[in-house]
């Protein structure tokens, strides 16, 4: 695999069209574009990070499995939402009967739709206020339940439709609410 750093113009801009080109040719690279298309080269995860990402993922798959209520996704799956962006959370899941009403091809690509629920963990390099920015993004795009989890200083912040942010202190599960109902997150090997 060839090493790439990439140096982006401060006024360089992207439209979904020429993002959705740039992400086909680059699959290496973990893209995401604002609303305003500037983009965003994110780095590698570190191995940490990664393995609680995935630990995430792994209980979210597993409750949907089981109840078959919608669809999940991994931190690789882009989506575009109304606003323009076009952004990856670490964790989501879609309704089945918002993905189904969705076309093949539009499931194929940067499915248009934000999700219902989204993930986002903290890793080291992030910075809160950003991490915090793109949560209100999900809020305004029809995310119904967020959850920003803060390794390092072990806390949670929820994101609901019309209402302030919940911040809970370590605690050790989340519970998916009305929407995500049976799903509990447990949080033992994320902290």
């Amino acid at each position: 695999m060839l090493n790439l750093n990439i140096a982006i113009p401060q006024a360089f801009k992207v439209s979904h069209d020429q993002f959705q080109e740039l992400t086909t040719v680059n699959r290496d690279l973990k893209l995401e574009r604002t609303a305003t298309g500037e983009l965003i080269v994110m780095p590698p995860t570190g191995s940490d990070t990664g393995n609680r990402n995935l630990d995430i993922e792994g209980q979210l798959w597993l409750w949907n499995r089981q109840t078959k209520l919608g669809k999940a996704f991994n931190s690789s799956t882009g989506f575009h939402f109304a606003n323009g962006a076009d952004r990856s959370p670490d964790a989501s899941w879609v309704k089945l009967e918002r993905w189904e009403a969705l076309t093949p091809q539009q499931r194929e690509g940067f499915a248009p739709i934000c999700p219902d629920f989204v993930v986002e963990l903290r890793s080291r390099s992030d910075s809160m206020d950003t991490l915090r920015a793109k949560m209100e993004e999900y809020k305004q795009n029809g995310a119904t339940l967020g959850w920003l989890i803060d390794r390092k200083n072990r806390k949670v912040e929820i994101y609901r439709q019309n209402q302030d942010v919940e911040i809970l202190d370590n605690p050790v599960s989340l519970s998916g609410e009305n929407l995500l109902l049976g799903f509990v997150l447990d949080l033992t090997d994320v902290w």
